[in-house]
């Protein structure tokens, strides 16, 4: 086995010509396998006779030590390579590394604000200025309707349903759908139009951009992001806060008033469930922490 591991890093160095990081994370991975499949008197089995089930419980014991999934998916990715090198020099007629799977990775939870934190945003734009109140106007309709930055930047005029409260939006792969949106979004937008200058080029009636920047001219997501960073900042609001943040703490809020799940997937247009199911790990997360707080037996 050792004589194995050396010329396997000996052929990366001269054959592949692989950076000294690369060929150093090699060797650690190894040895790591080397540790875990040595007998109690240090020896080692030859690379033929390990087995997919010595490599799985190998797999194991990494979860079980906690390991991340990328660092497990790594080290296999490792041993296919170091099996793929013995199979091609006799060390053995089977790669065991070949059946195994990497590990699921892990979808992080997005992250949201509270309702509180959102209000708070909300109200930090001038309104006094006519791009406070498209600022503001941005806020509202993003929050209330749940939509996508890309979506917002994209309404036009003949979108706007607004006696009825509704918004015509064009989502992933250009697929329409109508969302819903409450009062004071509707309130804001009005607000917004009343002061809003179109560039003189600008595309006329039904066409005519919603939402233009100082020029007149559609705004772009960018000009969203620097838009939202510098109200994070004045509200003393936590800097992961993107404008994607506003569409998370829609589809969390709605989920945590008992909204159900399958009308959350068609508000937010998600074309699976499996999509919209992260937020009900989100709310779980959220449930669990008010209980703790909360519970007098919860903790010690």
């Amino acid at each position: 086995m050792r004589t194995a591991i050396d010329r396997f890093l000996r052929y990366l160095d001269v054959e592949r010509n692989s950076s000294a990081l690369t060929i150093k994370s090699y060797r650690e991975d190894l040895e790591m396998l080397t540790y875990f499949l040595s007998y109690d008197d240090g020896s080692l089995p030859a690379p033929r006779d390990v087995s997919s089930q010595d490599l799985r419980q190998y797999v194991a014991a990494m979860s079980e030590a906690q390991y991340a999934r990328s660092s497990i998916s790594r080290r296999l990715a490792t041993l296919r390579s170091f099996y793929r090198f013995c199979q091609r020099q006799g060390y053995t007629t089977k790669n065991p590394a070949k059946p195994l799977r990497n590990p699921r990775k892990q979808r992080s939870l997005p992250h949201f604000l509270s309702t509180e934190e959102v209000a708070k945003l909300i109200l930090t734009p001038d309104t006094d200025a006519p791009l406070g109140k498209r600022d503001r106007a941005v806020f509202e309709t993003m929050y209330s309707a749940g939509l996508r930055v890309s979506e917002l930047v994209g309404i036009n005029d003949g979108d706007l349903h607004l006696d009825e409260g509704l918004i015509r939006v064009r989502g992933k792969g250009r697929k329409e759908r109508f969302a819903p949106m409450g009062s004071y979004a509707v309130s804001a937008i009005y607000s917004w139009l009343k002061v809003r200058v179109l560039a003189k080029d600008s595309p006329k009636k039904s066409a005519a951009p919603v939402f233009v920047n100082r020029f007149g001219r559609r705004i772009t997501t960018r000009s969203i992001g620097r838009m939202l960073e510098k109200y994070i900042r004045l509200a003393g609001l936590d800097s992961r806060t993107s404008p994607h943040t506003l569409r998370h703490s829609f589809a969390t809020h709605l989920l945590d008033s008992g909204a159900e799940i399958r009308s959350v997937q068609e508000l937010l247009g998600h074309k699976s469930l499996v999509t919209t199911q992260i937020y009900t790990h989100l709310t779980t997360a959220n449930l669990k922490d008010v209980y703790e707080k909360s519970h007098p037996l919860a903790s010690n």
